[in-house]
């Protein structure tokens, strides 16, 4: 009698549990974001955005890189990381300083400046240099071509090529009027005071391209400037942050998204995550449930054609490559 009891309370349990899995998971849940311009409709293919401006194919985050991802391959996102200069301008590098992307140590090679970098003490930081500095210098001298070719290392054009130090202002401005639909995701890699000045800025500068506001997603690896950025430009969308993101993809894989709290509008992801066992993030649930609450899944940073299909296939919303021709060409396989 005793087992019968215990057997019947064990089995209302489960299907108690059952139950409230299934209504929390047919619960349509709130919205992140009312318009986001980083969602494709469904069928159609995945939005390609040009990372650090397509660095594998050109001078990466100059203009070169930029003009030609954009007017030539015909890109739909430019990518790209923000650091702020000793006089307070906006300008796009990878790095927090400028040794492996220009001329600033001379006539020698990549591989020594990599060993010079190595103590820290020897790197020239973009928060210690002022604009009209950085613009002496050649941001393509150690770009190579398909064939290992260093094409613009002793070119005597290259601040009329556009491989001067790009400046947002200089980005937008470049674009605004022939490409008001153009997007672009941007990293700020600035943290502390430094990166709360850059947040006004980038805001500052969206004053003045105001088609653009709405058309540019803004992230972070800090949790001062994310905090920043929600508190004092709320209508700035804004990308998850790296805790934040494992939070929204611990709560889908367990079915309990409606009790992620999160607002960001991209999720964006690489394929996986090694914690100690690798774990996939190509998964079509991830994008079906961020689009539930119309957030954009990105992945990044995809080079391989074969990667590049599963993703499209899944129905991602953007593919964020160093290889934005390439991309191209594979996503024409599907038209």
């Amino acid at each position: 009698m005793k087992n019968h009891k215990l057997i019947k309370i064990i089995g209302i349990t489960l299907a108690a549990l059952v139950l409230f899995f299934a209504v929390i998971n047919i619960i349509p849940p709130k919205k992140n974001t009312e318009n986001n311009p980083f969602i494709v409709q469904k069928g159609e293919l995945p939005m390609v955005a040009a990372h650090r401006g397509g660095g594998g194919e050109n001078p990466e985050n100059t203009m070169l890189a930029f003009i030609e991802a954009v007017s030539n391959i015909g890109v739909d996102i430019i990518e790209s990381d923000l650091y702020i200069t000793k006089d307070g301008f906006l300008v796009y590098n990878h790095d927090d300083y400028i040794d492996e992307t220009c001329n600033i140590n001379g006539d020698i090679t990549l591989d020594e400046v990599k060993e010079l970098c190595k103590d820290e003490s020897n790197r020239h930081y973009i928060k210690d240099m002022t604009l009209e500095e950085l613009e002496q210098y050649n941001f393509g001298y150690y770009f190579e071509d398909k064939n290992g070719d260093r094409i613009y290392k002793d070119a005597p054009d290259w601040k009329e090529l556009g491989l001067q130090i790009a400046t947002i202002d200089k980005l937008f401005s470049e674009f605004y009027e022939t490409h008001p639909d153009l997007l672009f995701i941007v990293e700020i890699k600035n943290s502390g005071e430094l990166g709360y000045e850059a947040c006004r800025i980038l805001n500052e500068e969206l004053v003045n391209y105001p088609k653009y506001r709405n058309r540019i997603v803004v992230g972070t690896f800090h949790d001062e400037i994310e905090d920043e950025l929600k508190s004092k430009y709320p209508d700035l969308m804004r990308g998850a942050p790296t805790g934040t993101a494992a939070k929204f993809i611990i709560t889908q894989f367990l079915g309990l998204n409606l009790f992620d709290n999160s607002d960001f509008a991209c999720l964006q992801i690489p394929t996986s995550y090694d914690l100690g066992i690798n774990i996939g993030l190509e998964k079509k649930t991830i994008i079906d449930r961020a689009h539930r609450r119309n957030i954009a899944v990105q992945y990044w940073t995809i080079n391989d054609p074969a990667e590049m299909r599963r993703l499209i296939e899944l129905g991602c919303d953007c593919i964020m490559t160093d290889y934005p021709e390439l991309l191209k060409s594979v996503l024409d396989e599907y038209k």
